[in-house]
């Protein structure tokens, strides 16, 4: 067993999105690897439910805690109920997301876009804040953040400006966390998924709209491989670091001319 992976053993992870998914297939696989997983969501019976049966499914603890993170006091309370029951926080995955259908930039409502923001830009740095307040005051200092960046952090889809603005930002994020972070041992990275096979990207078999103005069926991966990764990323020592990192469907449209 490496250094890393013993210390995986005692380790406090949150997971934020982490009741269905991408999320709950990373909080699984880190819960296979000897973390204490606290999954959070805005639905407290999904959580409930997912909670129970990854701890069977793992042995793993698992707890459930029901939060909003495009809310400050509800991400207060979250880190609160963590430092509480634990009294640290080693890994912070940054995951709760959302998206839109395919909607012409002229035709978003300020509600759509304000939406979109609070969960997937918002709630990150939120968390993170909080995060940063708990890992810096820990003993011993530090900790690692992951954030689920998005293939969409580097090349959009068409139509999707809310989305893709708010990944591209998350990269943003991902660097000045990484390079704040650096005094206080805490590490930063994201990672970019291109297509794990979700709710989120059924629709993806049926045909998506292509930057071409064609619609085609594309390729998906397990969300097991992406969930592989993230443990990867997770249990390095705190002296390294991955800070970019895509996992995506081999034969999916990404590198090419649209």
């Amino acid at each position: 067993m490496t250094e890393a992976s013993s210390n995986a053993q005692s380790a406090i992870a949150l997971v934020t999105g982490g009741g269905t998914g991408i999320g709950r297939a990373i909080a699984k696989a880190l819960g296979s690897a000897g973390f204490k997983i606290v999954i959070s969501g805005r639905r407290a019976d999904v959580l409930e439910k997912s909670a129970r049966e990854l701890s069977k499914e793992t042995g793993a603890e698992f707890l459930a805690v029901a939060a909003d993170v495009s809310d400050p006091n509800s991400v207060r309370s979250l880190f609160d109920t963590i430092a509480g029951r634990y009294g640290r926080l080693d890994l912070l995955v940054n995951n709760a997301g959302t998206g839109l259908p395919a909607v012409p930039m002229e035709e978003l409502s300020f509600e759509q876009w304000n939406a979109i923001v609070g969960a997937n830009l918002t709630g990150a740095f939120l968390c993170t804040q909080q995060a940063f307040r708990l890992m810096k005051a820990q003993t011993p200092q530090g900790g690692r953040i992951i954030n689920n960046g998005s293939i969409s952090a580097t090349t959009p889809r068409p139509h999707s400006a809310p989305y893709t603005a708010t990944k591209h930002a998350i990269t943003g994020l991902t660097k000045s966390t990484a390079l704040d972070g650096r005094p206080f041992d805490i590490a930063c990275g994201q990672i970019d998924i291109g297509n794990a096979a979700t709710d989120m990207t059924a629709r993806m078999s049926a045909g998506v709209l292509q930057a071409n103005g064609e619609t085609a069926a594309e390729p998906t991966i397990s969300a097991e491989h992406v969930a592989r990764a993230v443990v990867y990323m997770a249990t390095l020592p705190l002296d390294a670091n991955v800070l970019s990192m895509t996992v995506m469907a081999t034969k999916m449209p990404l590198v090419g001319r649209g």
